[in-house]
């Protein structure tokens, strides 16, 4: 008769002792790093107009971001098999720190899009690795829980970073502001040095490891599932200015400052959600996996049957940030239990997923809307989420079939 070792299973790991100081710098990593990433948005108008383009061309500081995270996803574990990953945050954090100073000081566009491009490789070597040291502080027992801080990090940047740097900008203009995220990435690199736990690397990275993890059962789907809802999410909320502009209060048009006050609700759900569901993440990820997307779906509908409603559409708003601001927690949570043996190639998945997402729906979802209305696109992005709610049942269930 064979035997075989034992898979490690999240139970079998003993529960230590929370090191809230690496928690919370990690936490402020994620914020400072998503802060930057979405700083051009709320500054376009004035970076465009001093380095003479257009908005539409400066926009692309966003876009190069993103697609550099999509290819240093599955490749940053293959460049740097062996180092450190506590290491390895610090020179993401020290790459930040470049980037945005290039940023502060670049006379043209094209400088600025590279240095968009070395955010975007920092942001994805960050997230990818962001499991396995969130691990390596908390144990693997209390993934959810740790990784609850790094979330948090990035709930506040949507609700008060970029309203900050926009609010900075009115005192520095926004070459100083900048200038201001370049100096506090550059503290944060010290920080995470100091507080971290060193973080072995898991070993060999292959190319083929990403494939391995993706034939597990379950996990393919699991995966699938993931991306779906990023998709479904994403196509309704990159339009939400223009679903918010169809409602009505009253039978009047909401201003622009009911809007803002939306959107900030949006965030403050967030926020409030993202501790919440951090609490009980580690318990009740399969059941949160499924939930999650079917109440953004039914939130996102609701956007199209309350439009008459403006209490409504506050509530729905919040509803919506509360639960899809948890979305990396629960599906971080869900790669730390079902692959406790391969955190990196599945941090590596989920941000690959996430940025892909991203990419697609911002590009199908302009056409939808300029060719069918948002109403329409509402619809299917609704359709998209329940879709991959199912999938994550499905891998559920593939998972349970397999350990018994």
């Amino acid at each position: 008769m064979t035997t075989t070792a034992p898979v490690p299973t999240i139970a079998a790991a003993a529960p230590r002792r929370l090191n809230y100081g690496a928690l919370l710098v990690m936490m402020a990593t994620a914020f400072l790093l998503v802060t930057a990433e979405f700083l051009p948005g709320g500054l376009l108008t004035d970076i465009a107009a001093e380095i003479g383009v257009t908005a539409g061309q400066a926009g692309q500081m966003v876009t190069v971001t993103a697609l550099a995270g999509l290819i240093v996803a599955p490749t940053i574990g293959l460049m740097l098999p062996r180092m450190d990953r506590r290491s390895l945050l610090v020179w993401m954090a020290i790459g930040a720190a470049v980037s945005n100073l290039i940023v502060a000081v670049a006379p043209s566009l094209a400088l600025l899009l590279v240095a968009r491009v070395l955010l975007g490789g920092a942001l994805s070597g960050f997230w990818s690795m962001s499991v396995t040291v969130a691990a390596g502080i908390a144990g693997p027992a209390r993934l959810g829980r740790a990784m609850m801080f790094t979330s948090a990090g990035v709930s506040l940047a949507t609700v008060a970073g970029v309203p900050v740097g926009v609010l900075l900008s009115q005192v520095v203009d926004w070459r100083g502001v900048f200038g201001i995220a370049a100096a506090a990435s550059a503290v944060l690199a010290v920080a995470l040095r100091i507080l971290l736990p060193s973080v072995p690397a898991e070993g060999a990275a292959r190319l083929s490891t990403l494939f391995e993890t993706l034939r597990r059962r379950g996990v393919g789907l699991g995966i699938a599932g993931h991306v779906l809802v990023v998709l479904g999410h994403f196509l309704a909320y990159t339009y939400i200015r223009v679903a918010l502009e169809r409602v009505h209060d009253g039978g009047a048009a909401i201003t622009e400052g009911t809007i803002i006050l939306l959107l900030a609700l949006f965030g403050v759900g967030g926020f409030i959600g993202n501790i919440a569901i951090g609490v009980i993440v580690d318990r009740r990820y399969r059941v949160l996996a499924v939930l999650t997307p079917l109440v953004i779906a039914g939130a996102v509908l609701l956007m199209n049957a309350m439009a008459g409603s403006l209490w409504a559409i506050g509530v729905v708003a919040f509803v919506w940030g509360f639960f899809f601001a948890s979305w990396l927690l629960i599906v971080n949570t869900w790669i730390g239990h079902r692959m406790p043996d391969r955190l990196e190639a599945g941090g590596s998945l989920v941000v690959m997923g996430f940025q892909a997402a991203i990419m697609a729906a911002a590009g199908i979802g302009g056409v939808l809307v300029d060719g069918i209305g948002i109403a329409q696109v509402y619809t299917i992005g609704a359709v998209i989420l329940v879709v991959g709610a199912v999938l994550f049942g499905v891998s559920s269930r593939s998972a349970a079939r397999a350990q018994a």
